[in-house]
């Protein structure tokens, strides 16, 4: 199918490769920088929060460099071939991801063979290009979900740009065909991505699981509009030699758009409502600024970014983008209250991106470019049999059957590496899902556990809050900078890792914003067996308070425990309303939330002031393997300082280094982590219960 103006009649000559006069080396260093942002994200380093942004520069770019391929097209031929542009698209990506998930496949066929079915059906819809929209209409959030983490995850923001490959050449075409005025097409490119953000910002709920707008191809097409309006006003090779002036604007304009993609790398993270709500379209249009500068073959940030070694990892970027994923997901350690390993991360890195020069240079690039081509950039030596290869000359070029089996061969080689690797990593067995130990998709039921057994032993614990799957690799630990610590400590030391509990003094507390109250022995949390009323006690949680309510019960007779299975913040005033009418509210109310996700400053002083008749509060802070657990922390730490009749308990750092208190999911308390957080709730409750004895 083409689209087609009689007035030109050039041939299409391609993509613009390396060496081209159409080339531009900074947008590889521009890739560079949107990798490893995600890889930071996915690694949970604590100073690029925003790290998921890089997907949407990775929108932009590939907005801008489809567009600019289609509009060179028409220019020079007058047409738009949808068969060869669909046809080198295919030659493009495909091959590095049929190689990736050949060797996730196999990783779980090996080492996880209960998890494979559901792998399968992922497989099926990453090879469709249709991932975004299985974990939509699947509930597979991206933020707020447990259970053994998907190595193909990440695979939704290709599908959106596959769609968008499928379907713009389609519209470009067409309105090139209908107006041979570009204003009226560039502004209805714009129209159509300002419809875009707008969806966004209507359908995203402050508080609520962002997924449904982060993975829609409707809500996120404005990035990849956002690039293509881009092509059409400033095209690559067209752009000529600037006067003195127009280059320091240009230089301007790039460098300040290129340094508000930083700032927001490093200062925003996933649940700020305004990310949804204009954010990702300001961060769109800065992104877009810097590839315009980026696209002049004569600027200084062109030349910056074009450094040797940024573009060649640039040039590997989508390789490192589909193998990073996996490699953190199967070589993290389920469970991990250590804070991050930075070996571990550096060899995750590394390992991603051998992955990647192998799948580039013995697979993608013999497919995309020729014969041999590929063998002959990874093995200098052998250059000239590479030339004679592509011209047709050589043996191998003869021999298709040859070319195949080295692809083959080179393909088993990439699985070899990656299930060696992978295999040492936080894989799940099935003896683990079959006892129980890790947190599954099988419903559960809040039958109660009897306190007097091993909870690893009993069936009726309680694992899961959610239906599926993650999406996000298991987080590596964070930080809770804005949470006050006991006296003596700095409580607004930004980045600072937080005290293992094992090297704080004898008689410290975790109380942390009210009366040092509950000692701390050496160790571990005290676990002497401290009994205290109940009566006029309420606890409101979700599947944590379930799994300790047993303990709460023995240690305060007649306390009331409202959990339930994967309740959020946004609930609780509504439970709390119905607990007071039922005359369950006592004048002391403990509320453990936050594992399921996080919550805006505004809906938990919504909680808070539902309590007007509480004497006391208890806010638990979390400890979560997931994105939102410093979101969650600093939230709660925050808003519990404005509250003189509410204490806040330190659970993160008191279960700092005891890896011994969680079941697999990281998150589920075993019998010692159980007794261990019941512990910290009872002496600070006792404590109270001895000041006001005083008064």
């Amino acid at each position: 199918m083409k689209f087609s103006n009689k007035d030109h009649s050039i041939m299409h000559q391609g993509e613009i490769r390396k060496g081209s006069t159409g080339y531009m080396p900074g947008l590889d260093g521009l890739r560079a920088l949107a990798v490893f942002a995600v890889i930071a994200y996915h690694l949970d380093l604590s100073w690029a929060p925003g790290g998921l942004l890089g997907v949407s520069l990775f929108f932009v770019l590939s907005g801008y460099l489809i567009t600019n391929i289609l509009m060179k097209q028409w220019e020079r031929t007058g047409t738009i071939d949808l068969k060869d542009f669909w046809i080198r698209r295919a030659r493009r990506l495909l091959p590095a991801l049929f190689v990736m998930l050949t060797g996730v496949i196999l990783w779980a066929a090996f080492f996880s063979s209960e998890r494979l079915a559901d792998l399968l059906q992922e497989v099926l819809a990453a090879a469709f290009y249709t991932s975004n929209w299985y974990l939509i209409f699947h509930q597979v959030s991206y933020f707020e979900s447990f259970g053994p983490p998907s190595p193909l995850g990440h695979l939704w923001s290709l599908a959106v740009e596959e769609q968008f490959y499928l379907f713009w050449p389609l519209l470009l075409g067409l309105g090139l065909r209908c107006t041979r005025q570009r204003k009226w097409i560039i502004g209805g490119t714009a129209v159509i991505a300002l419809a875009s953000a707008a969806a966004m910002a209507l359908i995203y709920m402050p508080g609520h699981d962002p997924s449904r707008v982060y993975y829609g191809t409707d809500t996120r097409a404005f990035g990849l509009l956002v690039g293509a309006v881009l092509a059409m006003v400033w095209p690559s090779g067209q752009t000529g030699e600037l006067t003195a002036k127009k280059r320091l604007a240009l230089e301007t304009t790039g460098s300040m758009g290129l340094l508000v993609v930083i700032l927001m790398i490093i200062t925003t993270n996933q649940y700020q409502t305004s990310l949804y709500q204009g954010g990702l379209l300001i961060f769109s249009a800065a992104a877009a600024c810097a590839v315009a500068a980026l696209a002049h073959p004569g600027t200084g940030l062109g030349r910056l970014l074009g450094w040797r070694p940024l573009r060649w990892l640039g040039e590997c970027s989508y390789g490192i983008y589909l193998w990073h994923y996996p490699v953190i997901v199967l070589t993290s350690p389920l469970i991990n209250t250590e804070g991050p390993d930075l070996l571990l991360q550096l060899r995750q890195i590394a390992l991603s991106i051998f992955l990647a020069v192998l799948s580039r240079y013995l697979v993608e690039d013999p497919i995309r470019y020729g014969r041999g081509i590929g063998i002959s950039r990874l093995v200098p030596g052998l250059r000239h049999f590479a030339e004679q290869a592509k011209a047709g000359k050589s043996r191998l070029a003869a021999r298709p059957l040859l070319l195949s089996a080295k692809i083959s061969v080179s393909v088993l080689l990439i699985c070899f590496v990656f299930l060696m690797t992978a295999n040492g990593g936080g894989q799940i067995s099935a003896e683990d899902l079959i006892s129980g130990h890790v947190a599954t998709n099988i419903p559960i039921t809040q039958e109660r556990i009897d306190p007097s057994k091993d909870l690893a032993d009993s069936d009726a614990l309680e694992q899961q809050p959610h239906e599926n799957d993650p999406t996000v690799p298991v987080k590596q630990g964070a930080g809770m900078d804005s949470i006050e610590k006991p006296s003596g400590e700095n409580s607004n030391t930004e980045g600072a890792e937080q005290e293992n509990p094992s090297n704080k003094a004898e008689g410290e507390s975790y109380i942390v914003n009210g009366t040092k109250t509950a000692s701390q022995g050496e160790n571990e949390v005290n676990t002497e067996k401290e009994t205290i009323k109940g009566e006029g006690i309420t606890a409101i949680g979700d599947s944590l308070m379930i799994g300790i309510e047993p303990y709460l019960q023995k240690r305060m007779p007649g306390a009331i425990v409202d959990g339930k299975i994967g309740r959020q913040m946004h609930q609780a005033p509504d439970v709390i309303s119905g607990l007071e009418k039922e005359g369950k509210l006592g004048k002391t109310v403990i509320i453990e939330l936050g594992s399921n996700g996080s919550f805006t400053e505004k809906q938990l002083a919504n909680t808070l002031d539902s309590l007007k008749c509480a004497e006391q509060i208890i806010l638990m802070n979390t400890r979560v393997p997931r994105p939102w657990e410093t979101a969650v922390n600093d939230t709660i730490g925050k808003v519990a300082q404005s509250y003189p009749n509410v204490k806040l308990i330190d659970w993160y750092s008191a279960s700092n280094g005891h890896n011994e208190y969680f079941y697999s999911d990281g998150v589920h308390l075993n019998q010692k982590g159980a007794e261990a957080y019941g512990n910290l709730i009872v002496e600070a409750l006792s404590a109270v219960q001895e000041q006001e004895t005083s008064k």
